[in-house]
């Protein structure tokens, strides 16, 4: 058996790890990862066809087309969250239901180019902005309501992880199938 298949189709870089203590090291790793999701999804659905965008990347999964546009839902809603923890004290936000969010027709229908897009001008702006944060912005955040109270430092380790997830869900779903 290899690693790909051995590897839980859920979780293909392994379920988020958020350091305790979050270093000067893990903010620049998680940040880089941000940077290059945008070029590494681009090349994660290089070449698909219809057919092949419509395939779930795994039993149950979303579809290839329904990640590539819960990716730029997701990131839209962490760039907002940002600006409120920057801006606001410890608000509470709104949660957004992915899975309903999914099920929508742009997201199951919409061609992904206009995901990659959005993602190719969201993330420089975003990293741009993190990239200038203070020692204090980084211990500001938001509250959750089911996950309670998240550092704009644990906000960025959890995205920087969600960018390198579901890319991997793609790769790993073409290496299986040897598209």
């Amino acid at each position: 058996m290899s690693a790909i298949e051995e590897t839980d189709p859920r979780y293909p870089i392994g379920r988020l790890q958020v350091p305790e203590t979050i270093t000067a090291e893990h903010r620049a790793a998680a940040i880089a990862a941000i940077a290059a999701m945008p070029g590494l999804l681009k090349a994660a659905v290089k070449g698909l066809d219809r057919e092949q965008l419509e395939t779930p990347y795994r039993d149950g999964g979303w579809t290839v087309r329904q990640t590539v546009h819960h990716i730029a839902d997701s990131h839209i809603n962490a760039t907002v969250r940002l600006r409120w923890a920057l801006t606001e004290d410890w608000p509470t936000i709104k949660i957004y239901y992915e899975k309903e969010w999914s099920e929508l027709h742009d997201v199951t229908s919409a061609p992904i180019e206009w995901s990659l897009e959005l993602l190719e001008n969201l993330h420089p702006r975003w990293v741009f902005l993190l990239d200038s944060l203070t020692d204090e912005q980084w211990q500001r955040g938001v509250i959750h309501p089911e996950s309670g109270r998240l550092s704009v430092d644990k906000l960025t380790q959890i995205y920087g992880w969600h960018s390198k997830h579901h890319v991997a869900h793609i790769t790993r779903l073409r290496e299986r199938k040897g598209w």
